[in-house]
């Protein structure tokens, strides 16, 4: 007595949409000739191969001759929404060739048994995706790399001189521009928040906000330019009232780069650099827009007797906006760094930028960014394979299906080749898995190895 028919493409989609993958929306199915359906019939004639029974030889299986005529391989790798494609295609396209194909066949061929059914849909539903994305999952690597953690006093010297670091934060209206979801000004404070974090508790700090008054109309032009304001004064660094500070002001109008300097000058002349370590840091993604001088103003903070140094990162800057920023770094005896992800705005500002000239250097382990992009492209490799070894089963189940509504071939036939076919589908996946878990072990270990060895090296320079 027949079972019950199954809903199988609702077991396919369901099967697909909970993978997460990549989509293109660009994908087109294979269009065939009368010729190359002519090579179906051919090639059913040969004899059919066994259909591979271990991991690597279903690891080297080539797509099978309805998928290589019919699909775009890529399109059964979808996972999420996209999947919905592949489902449509199936059920629009695909099934159709194939169970006109099955039915011709099977109706030659009566006498199979479960064995060779399934090497036969092997043969015409296989996937040829196996073995691309297979060598790219045994390949990767995490990519997570040691930092140089410098050693003794030739790049690391003890304390001498109490610090003071001056922080000076564009907050003109271009830096309401957005980066992926956040605006410029959202990631250089949180980066910013970040650094001052890590100074040396005896250190003093200020945040200076310059250009967030007004706005960029021609109008508000000279109310913005004398917008340079110490909204935090410089004092030891208070966590609270810091973040307080940097929510103070938001990005608004025109950009005195000059004036902002300035303003760090006038803070810091109490502090003799014979006593005081005096660094300045200038976050900005343009150039002066106020007519001041920023390169005279930094060569000035390095003549005077505070000799404050002058680091700037350029955020997101075009090439003139360079050009500038990086003069009046060199005028200043600092260092200029341009940057345009916000993950290397954190990094530059924890890493290259050091709070002290012979004092702490801070040095990142991974990164936020770092850990997710080594997620994703492991993501980008196991999903698809996932998704195709779900796509190659789910694609036998529907034939078997079919050929047994069909009367095609008898229900113990049909329950050994789904036996044969599940067992087959779980033994490759649950392999991928395997492999997948243990190259995720390997980067959470590197990680946590990583991420130590800088604590430690941290904290030892914070003891000397």
């Amino acid at each position: 007595m027949k079972l019950l028919k199954r809903d199988t493409v609702l077991i396919s989609m369901l099967s697909l949409m909970i993978m997460a993958g990549c989509g293109d929306d660009q994908i087109k199915t294979k269009d065939t000739t009368p010729a190359e359906n002519e090579a179906v019939v051919e090639a059913t004639e040969e004899e059919i191969p066994r259909a591979g029974r271990t991991v690597e030889e279903m690891v080297a299986q080539k797509a099978g001759v309805l998928v290589e005529l019919h699909m775009d391989q890529q399109l059964e790798t979808l996972g999420g929404w996209d999947g919905q494609k592949y489902l449509d295609f199936l059920k629009q396209t695909f099934n159709p060739i194939a169970e006109k194909e099955f039915e011709s066949y099977f109706t030659e061929h009566t006498d199979l048994n479960s064995e060779e059914v399934y090497d036969y849909l092997v043969h015409m539903l296989g996937s040829g995706n196996y073995e691309n994305y297979y060598g790219q999952l045994t390949a990767y690597e995490h990519g997570y790399a040691m930092p140089d953690l410098p050693e003794g006093e030739d790049e690391v010297t003890t304390k001498q001189k109490k610090m003071n670091v001056v922080v000076l934060m564009d907050a003109s209206g271009s830096m309401n521009g957005v980066i992926g979801k956040q605006s410029k000004m959202e990631l250089a404070k949180a980066a910013v928040a970040k650094f001052a974090g890590q100074i040396p508790s005896d250190a003093n700090i200020s945040l200076i906000a310059y250009g967030h008054v007004g706005s960029s109309s021609k109008a508000d032009k000279a109310a913005s330019c004398a917008a340079v304001e110490s909204v935090y004064p410089l004092s030891a660094y208070e966590a609270a009232n810091f973040a307080g500070s940097l929510d103070s002001f938001e990005a608004s109008g025109w950009t005195p780069l000059a004036g902002a300097i300035q303003k760090a000058g006038e803070l810091l002349q109490a502090y003799p650099a014979e006593e005081y370590s005096n660094l300045v840091y200038m976050v900005s993604d343009g150039i002066e827009t106020c007519d001041g001088d920023p390169v005279a103003a930094a060569k000035q903070l390095q003549s005077q007797n505070i000799k404050a140094k002058v680091n700037i990162i350029g955020f997101n800057v075009d090439n003139e906006g360079q050009q500038q920023l990086k003069q009046v770094a060199d005028s200043g005896g600092g260092e200029y760094i341009t940057v345009d992800d916000p993950a290397d705005l954190e990094v530059q500002m924890t890493k290259k930028w050091k709070p002290t000239i012979g004092q702490l250097v801070w040095t990142q382990g991974v990164t936020i960014q770092q850990f997710t992009d080594a997620m994703e492209r492991m993501n980008q490799i196991y999903n698809p394979l996932y998704s195709a070894s779900d796509a190659e089963r789910n694609r036998i189940r529907h034939a078997v299906n079919f050929l047994y509504n069909e009367e095609l071939i008898s229900d113990d036939v049909k329950e050994q080749v789904w036996k044969l076919a599940e067992s087959l589908h779980d033994l490759r996946n649950d392999h991928f898995k395997e492999i997948k878990e243990k190259k995720e072990a390997e980067r959470e270990q590197a990680s946590e190895m990583i991420n130590a060895e800088v604590e430690k090296w941290r904290q030892q320079w914070k003891d000397e």
